[in-house]
């Protein structure tokens, strides 16, 4: 009997050894043994204290010889990115994206395909291509409904089977992530992403890993691991973007006096969290100005003084959640003395606390916080061009065309100046100048600048300093810079002048000229009266008479 008894003791040492001993997702995940946490449980997920397959998914640590084998043409390796931080509540979502060696890709049927001598150029034709996996080869040939045997592959870590909806058998690698003391597992392709709720996850950072196994002959293969750090916070995350009309870096937080700043909040929330929330915004300038609260993301101030000031922003979202079901209290004992009213009050029921909200319902109130240094200063606050002269060249300098712009400006003085030559729509650029330039006393310069060809053309004229900008545009309308030129197309005119007064007087003369009859008669009285005659007609053309103050036809008016 007392070996019997010696004998199950034995059994039960073992199993205990053996259970000790059995690789847990703690120790494949972690790579460390720690001790035993309890955590809130994160829905969909598995404590990383079951039992891992080893046999089905081995395990290697780092440095071991078998990575360099694992995948041919080099070694895989994989991207964790997450868009955290992630309020408190919401999702915090994961993408993985395996990166393959040099000329291997996956396609549409979630095979790799490797492409010899894929640098050349051009591409490798069709027939160059080859699979380096044949990943149906190693697939069970099991149907839908009978999958379920010991020896399928088709199962996770843990002894699950693989969930079989449609597409399931091009997904060749499989994914097992671990966070807070647990894991999820999933199948996929060369890039997965997944959402993970952070309601039950503690405040502050955490780490998520992964690692990545593809199928084998008689095993799964690890083939990479990766691992990301995100954050859980009960602030709402939020940045504030600021914008001025004159100011030449947004970066530097400098910006001009008497210009308005627009300011808008970006609230991340990538999982749309507080879509159905009411969300305020209050500010403080740091100017004296007072507080200012808005509903509008988007605003603007002035700055009416030179100096440094803070600016704070607070965020609040009233964010509605399901309400708690009543939970009764139990019945404080009473003594004998305690009246039958106080003893009703003692043990009524009561509500769980849940925040103040007067449109009835429950909700839990969430804030964020920006606060930034601000620097103002006088700045460049106007430009203008008050006038544009052009320069008169001799013959032996016209190569360009010469204009002198004078520009005044407001504000500080300038320390650079750039000229944009641009087309009459002011849309195409042809030529950009830039110079530094030295003012010491008032805000007034003339800026030169060579136009090659006549033409029209549209000038931006910007005057800067370190840490504002100002701009003046204006259309100009260039001639030829020559002035043997300018002599010619004097001369052309004269020269059409006298053409168009040749023709108008031999008009005239074919229109009146006088009529010369066959005989004509002596005396000198016939001689005066065709003399007079002629003469009165010569006046009617050139001098006509007409007793119309208006007449109703007459040549066209010009421009006055």
């Amino acid at each position: 009997m007392s070996g019997v008894r010696r004998h199950l003791g034995f059994l039960l040492l073992a199993e205990v050894v053996l259970c000790a001993a059995a690789t847990r997702f703690q120790d494949v995940l972690s790579h460390e043994r720690t001790p035993v946490t309890p955590y809130k449980k994160i829905q969909g997920w598995s404590s990383d204290q079951n039992k891992w397959d080893e046999k089905l998914y081995p395990f290697w640590e780092e440095g071991d010889p078998r990575w360099k084998d694992c995948w041919k043409g080099g070694r895989v390796t994989a991207k964790l990115d997450t868009d955290s931080p992630a309020l408190v509540g919401s999702n915090v979502t994961f993408s993985v994206t395996l990166q393959f060696p040099k000329c291997q890709k996956e396609d549409n049927d979630g095979n790799i395909i490797y492409e010899r001598n894929c640098t050349q150029d051009p591409p490798a034709s069709q027939d160059q291509q080859v699979y380096v996996y044949n990943w149906t080869e190693w697939i069970d040939s099991c149907g839908w409904e009978n999958c379920t045997s010991n020896h399928s592959h088709n199962v996770f870590p843990d002894g699950r089977l693989f969930p079989h909806y449609p597409g399931w058998r091009r997904r060749n690698f499989v994914y097992v992530f671990h966070t807070f003391g647990q894991y999820h597992q999933t199948t996929g392709r060369s890039s997965i992403t997944f959402s993970v709720n952070t309601a039950n996850i503690t405040l502050g950072k955490h780490t998520m890993a992964v690692s990545i196994y593809r199928r084998g002959h008689s095993a799964y293969v690890p083939i990479a691991r990766a691992k990301a750090t995100y954050i859980v916070t009960d602030k709402i995350p939020i940045f504030v973007s600021m914008y001025q009309k004159h100011d030449r870096n947004i970066s530097d937080s400098i910006f001009i006096k008497d210009s308005p700043i627009t300011f808008d909040v970006k609230i991340h929330d990538p999982s749309y969290y507080l879509n159905n929330s009411a969300i305020s915004y209050k500010w403080n300038f740091g100017d004296g100005s007072g507080l200012f609260v808005a509903s509008s993301s988007t605003t603007s101030h002035t700055y009416t003084l030179q100096g440094n000031f803070t600016l704070n922003v607070t965020v609040q979202a009233i964010i509605p959640i399901p309400c708690r079901p009543v939970t009764p209290t139990a019945p404080l004992p009473t003594s004998a003395v305690t009246t039958g009213a106080s003893s009703n009050l003692e043990s009524s029921t009561t509500v769980e606390s849940m925040e103040d909200n007067p449109d009835g319902g429950c909700h839990i109130y969430r804030n964020g916080y920006y606060r930034t240094g601000i620097s103002v200063v006088e700045g460049i606050l106007e430009v203008n061009i008050i006038q544009m002269m052009s320069i008169q060249m001799t013959e032996s300098q016209a190569e360009n065309s010469l204009v002198d712009f004078v520009v005044t400006c407001q504000g500080s003085l300038p320390t650079d100046v750039c000229t944009v030559v641009s087309d009459p729509t002011c849309q195409v650029s042809k030529s950009v100048v830039c110079d530094p330039i030295i003012v010491t006393d008032e805000c007034l310069l003339t800026i030169r600048r060579a136009f090659e060809e006549p033409g029209t053309y549209c000038i931006n004229i910007t005057l800067g300093d370190d840490t504002s900008q100002a701009l003046a545009s204006a259309l100009i309308s260039v001639n030829g810079g020559s002035s043997s030129g300018t002599t010619e197309g004097v001369f052309i005119f004269l020269g059409l002048l006298a053409v168009f007064a040749a023709i108008g007087a031999f008009v005239l003369y074919k229109r009146y000229k006088q009529y010369k009859p066959i005989e004509r008669s002596a005396g000198q009285a016939e001689n005066h009266e065709g003399l007079t005659a002629y003469f009165s007609n010569f006046k009617a053309i050139f001098f006509p008479t007409s007793n119309e103050r208006n007449p109703l036809l007459k040549s066209k008016p010009g421009i006055v």
